[in-house]
């Protein structure tokens, strides 16, 4: 699973509940992967490959080649 290098964020999990006839029925494990970009990267004057999520792509955290 692809992690973001920047702030490391990975796999979210939960639950989700479904609700029937005002009743709590049924509850089943879910998971939230984040929205990971493989991007070219200047790193120490030198371009490399990372992967980085979109929260950092917008916020400007990477300089991008």
């Amino acid at each position: 699973m692809a992690k973001c290098e920047i702030c490391q964020k990975d796999l979210l999990s939960g639950r989700k509940i479904s609700i029937t006839r005002s009743q709590v029925s049924r509850r089943a494990l879910t998971k939230q992967k984040p929205n990971i970009r493989t991007v070219k990267a200047v790193v120490d004057g030198t371009p490399t490959t990372m992967h980085v999520c979109t929260r950092c792509l917008r916020s400007n955290a990477v300089k991008r080649s």
